[in-house]
């Protein structure tokens, strides 16, 4: 059964490529339990829509991290793949020096049971918001050529802690500084009779 947003993050273990390009061999996803995290996956390294993902979430890590969260990319290669992948120059088809870990799934197990193998043999763009306690919180699959929106994951991880903080909903392209919603039904009415104009 693919993975379900309010159910527990299947955890695994993998070996991973980390920022310093060192091999992590027992890289579990558990052990970032305590920070959000964003594990996403796609297709293949040494592919077209890949490396624009992948370096723009690396331009904006320090904003997940200064939000106490962690981006893991995932796909279906090998670490030394990941690894060349990483020491080759931009400019030369590589992603560069990235500062967040890349985890080998050649086994393919780690796609399968977040259901986002796509014919057994390559991840569909899959995108998992997990909360500190180790919570799916939010879920996205795209299609091969379908590229994601970083800062739409930022809107969406800072929604999320306005909501454990303030115990308020967020509505449609809410952003962080803005008013939300009180979970009532005076609460709805009051933010849209405010804002529907």
């Amino acid at each position: 059964m693919p993975v379900q947003v309010t159910k527990p993050a299947p955890d695994f273990t993998a070996t991973a490529v980390m920022a310093d390009n060192t091999f992590n061999e027992k890289f579990q996803l558990s052990d970032l339990k305590g920070k959000y995290v964003v594990l996403f996956f796609y297709p293949l390294d040494f592919t077209f829509v890949c490396p624009s993902e992948i370096i723009a979430f690396d331009k904006k890590l320090k904003e997940f991290k200064n939000r106490n969260c962690e981006v893991v990319g995932v796909s279906v290669d090998s670490h030394f793949s990941h690894w060349a992948w990483k020491n080759t120059p931009v400019e030369k088809g590589g992603i560069g020096n990235i500062q967040y870990p890349l985890v080998a799934d050649i086994t393919k197990n780690i796609a399968r049971e977040y259901g986002v193998l796509f014919n057994d043999a390559i991840a569909l763009r899959g995108l998992f918001l997990i909360d500190k306690e180790g919570v799916v919180r939010h879920a996205l699959i795209n299609d091969l050529p379908l590229g994601r929106s970083v800062d739409e994951v930022i809107r969406l991880l800072d929604a999320l802690q306005h909501v454990e903080k303030h115990g308020e909903v967020c509505p449609a392209n809410w952003r962080k500084g803005e008013e939300a919603m009180k979970p009532s039904a005076s609460g709805v009415a009051d933010y849209l009779a405010k804002h529907s104009k």
